[in-house]
């Protein structure tokens, strides 16, 4: 397996800072720090620039924080905080210019608690809707305390301009499953970086929805705390006609004997539809015992879509007990065809039954029926609304 190398370029008069580890990527929470990019670092070199750059600068933004509505469990405790009063502990810190100019821009955390010991016997839904042109920032901090078990859902509609940071803190012995919903309009442009710790013996799953918006940019950093820790991302998105989404997932392992994996999985369809998955994972010289694997899927359903799929995996320690990745992209797999065709199946239900079973796995690890029923209707309307399944019959 070969080491990651990546490269990031600053603005100073022809000067070029370059680092050969992602864990090195520079990280702070001061903008000065960042600049705002060109497009030609390698952390940005996927992005239009041009449809995302509104969210750079700090003085663009809107004075209000984005307000959310949150339905919970009694138990659950809900509030505003003063992001001058929070004081939590920071997780990890911004690592680009987007997450970095959200965090200085948020005036109040929106703090969603579990308490210690407490099993939830219903998610949490956090909803959140933008149609301001406006940049608006937003910040939310998920708290699973000691041995708790809870659902969480964050689901985004609507048209305008967000750029968020998302917190998860997931407690020793806890089981926690954070679900990011990004249902938008075809015109909002949403930057978000989720940071997200887990600690001894964690279980924590955080799936990644993206099935509507013109530009998405969502960054997922993580870091282990404690042995024994297991972290869990899957991923799904759906890109139509000149969309660009992109993920970009980042595993640390810097704690012996802890367990990751990372499976994502895109659909595009139409002229100029852009999905970009750049999986990052970095096994540390610390590391003893880990075992790791990332895999990203994209399925082609029409000429003129484009996916761009990089997977790194650095390995600083012998001692682990495995470790991989794996990205493939393509189109129909005709053996599947033939076999539900030869079935009496008509080939656009065929072509339309292989793409349901190929983002239900995914789905499924949800585990909220209502939204898992809701996403698969979405996913079909979806084929249904693109004509993919008509043009590819036809042709």
């Amino acid at each position: 397996m070969s080491n990651a190398m990546a490269r990031a370029h600053s603005h100073g008069a022809g000067t070029q800072a370059t680092y050969s580890s992602r864990a090195d990527r520079p990280s702070s929470f001061n903008p000065a720090d960042i600049p705002v990019p060109n497009g030609r670092e390698e952390d940005w070199r996927f992005t239009p620039i041009k449809r995302i750059k509104s969210l750079f600068e700090e003085s663009g933004y809107a004075e209000a924080d984005l307000p959310v509505s949150v339905t919970a469990p009694s138990e659950v405790s809900v509030s505003v905080v003063d992001a001058k009063d929070f004081d939590l502990d920071r997780i990890l810190a911004p690592g680009d210019r987007t997450a970095v100019v959200s965090w200085v821009r948020a005036n109040s955390v929106n703090l969603i608690e579990i308490p210690k010991g407490k099993a939830l016997s219903e998610p949490v839904f956090i909803n959140i809707s933008n149609d301001d042109e406006t940049p608006r920032s937003q910040r939310i901090y998920v708290r699973a305390n000691e041995a708790s078990e809870a659902v969480v859902v964050i689901n985004h509609k609507g048209s305008g301009k967000l750029n968020q940071t998302v917190e998860i803190d997931a407690g020793d012995g806890a089981k926690l499953t954070v679900v990011s919903l990004q249902e938008w309009a075809d015109t909002a442009t949403h930057a978000s970086n989720h940071r997200m710790r887990a600690g001894r013996d964690t279980q924590l799953r955080h799936v990644v929805v993206t099935l509507g918006g013109d530009l998405v940019r969502l960054s997922a950093d993580t870091e282990f705390t404690s042995p024994r820790g297991n972290i869990e991302m899957f991923g799904l998105y759906f890109v139509d006609t000149g969309q660009h989404l992109e993920h970009r997932p980042f595993i640390a392992h810097t704690q012996p004997h802890c367990y990751s994996r990372v499976t994502y999985k895109g659909a595009l369809q139409g002229d100029d539809a852009q999905a970009v998955w750049v999986g990052d994972c970095l096994i540390g010289a610390n590391a003893d015992g880990t075992d790791t694997y990332e895999l990203n899927r994209n399925l082609v359903l029409s000429e003129g879509a484009r996916a761009d799929s990089v997977p790194n995996l650095e390995i600083e320690n012998g001692e682990i007990e495995g470790a991989g990745h794996a990205s493939a992209t393509g189109r129909f797999d005709d053996e599947q065809l033939f076999y539900l065709m030869a079935r009496g199946i008509s080939e656009r239900d065929a072509r339309r039954l292989v793409v349901l079973g190929f983002f239900g796995e995914l789905v499924n690890q949800i585990g909220v029926p209502s939204v898992q029923e809701h996403l698969m209707e979405a996913i079909e309307a979806e084929l249904e609304q693109g004509g993919s399944m008509d043009k590819l019959v036809s042709r």
